[in-house]
């Protein structure tokens, strides 16, 4: 498949871009490439290859949740420039 300047263009449109002539002779000839490959791997033998979505197999990674010692709320708050009420006090980033 040969891919022209005019494809291109038209790609270009539809994504709202825009290009130089010289852009998009190099585009043309980067795409022309892309899909000679594409093509080339379209060819290849894959019968006895089983679909993957991953190279991997994937397990959950997630530890089970388990409660364990933490800060007390005076020694996480000791270094907070301001507090409130038991809680750290940030500045206001929203108006209302």
């Amino acid at each position: 498949m040969k891919i022209t300047c005019k494809d291109v263009a038209n790609v270009a449109l539809l994504s709202r871009l825009e290009f130089s002539e010289s852009e998009l002779e190099t585009f043309t000839g980067q795409m022309d490439a892309i899909l000679e490959y594409a093509d080339v791997l379209n060819k290849l033998n894959v019968d006895n290859v089983q679909p993957t979505a991953h190279v991997l197999p994937l397990k959950n990674v997630m530890r089970a949740d388990e409660t364990k010692p933490s800060l007390s709320r005076e020694l996480a708050l000791s270094n907070a420039p301001e507090q409130e009420d038991g809680y750290f006090k940030v500045p206001k980033i929203m108006e209302g």
